[in-house]
């Protein structure tokens, strides 16, 4: 499906925030924006005593770095995203992605069926046929 721009989203204006009260709008603490900054992540303007300011755009790339993270990204791979114009370099970084997390979802599907089948198995768990089964299955082969 191709991606659609939605129109008008902006996020309430804020002015400029303090890296605490960033923090604090994000549950987060304030060493991980200034980690975020030396990855080259986020690059919040300074005020005339030099502190840190934060602005909408700022709100947004934190937003971005979250949601970014929940889907499973490493730092690296974030910046990178963000860093790239060329969609071949984004596709490469999706596509990797992709294949990791779908065989993240195959190991975890094989975990939930055992799982189910333990609990339905009215043995031990070491002695349910299905279990040992997998069991077997899991052993190396011998030398």
């Amino acid at each position: 499906m191709p991606c659609t721009v939605p129109v008008n989203v902006h996020v309430k204006s804020t002015d400029t925030q303090t890296i605490g009260d960033l923090a604090a709008r994000f549950g987060l603490p304030t060493h991980v924006l200034r980690h975020w900054e030396t990855m080259g992540l986020l690059e919040p303007k300074r005020d005339g005593a030099g502190r840190r300011r934060y602005g909408d755009a700022d709100l947004e790339q934190v937003a971005m770095i979250l949601l970014a993270k929940d889907a499973g990204f490493a730092l690296r791979d974030i910046r990178a995203l963000m860093e790239t114009d060329d969609p071949t370099d984004r596709t490469d970084i999706l596509e990797r992605h992709v294949a990791a997390l779908t065989e993240r979802i195959a190991r975890a599907t094989a975990a939930k069926e055992l799982i189910e089948e333990g609990m339905r198995c009215p043995l031990p768990f070491a002695e349910c046929p299905d279990a040992r089964a997998k069991v077997a299955a899991y052993l190396p082969p011998a030398k």
